[in-house]
């Protein structure tokens, strides 16, 4: 995946739980979103982990998109349990809204019904909430897959956001 001066195209993931911040889980869901976008020619600038709540998502997508250009996935925490803050976190943040791919990536499967994940912009940076499964999160990601190089493209080069038209 390229960028508009040839590079590769930049992605970070964050791996939202307490589980694997604490060493009491693996970072499956983290792995399998890196493995598939690497598979799409992304460039992976950083893996991170955070604490589940809406604070330490806010401040680590924040922190992610900072002077970065490229797409932000983060996996867990978009269900229902009492701690899955994720979304709240993410929207703390963003700027603008993208209900469109949040929309794609909840009907790839019947439990997409159960996310709660949003999608938007932070900065030139465009964020995708994924659950916090491994199958799950590259399913999602695999739903937006062929748009998100034109939307990341947008973030900057929008001089003329529909060329041939």
């Amino acid at each position: 995946m390229n960028a508009p001066d040839g590079s590769a195209m930049a992605a970070k993931v964050l791996t939202v739980s307490d589980g694997v911040v604490h060493g009491t889980r693996e970072d499956r869901s983290g792995a399998a979103l890196e493995a598939r976008l690497a598979d799409e020619g992304w460039m992976i600038a950083e893996r991170a982990v955070c604490a589940d709540g809406v604070e330490s998502v806010a401040s680590a997508i924040a922190r992610l998109a900072g002077d970065f250009h490229g797409l932000i996935v983060t996996t867990g925490g978009t269900g229902f349990g009492p701690r899955d803050r994720t979304p709240e976190g993410t929207r703390v943040v963003l700027d603008r809204e993208a209900p469109g791919l949040a929309e794609a990536m909840r009907l790839v499967n019947p439990l997409g019904r159960l996310s709660r994940g949003v999608a938007g912009t932070v900065g030139t940076a465009l964020v995708l909430n994924t659950p916090g499964s491994s199958s799950g999160c590259v399913e999602c990601l695999e739903a937006v897959i062929d748009v998100v190089p034109h939307a990341v493209r947008l973030l900057v080069d929008n001089a003329d956001p529909h060329p041939g038209h």
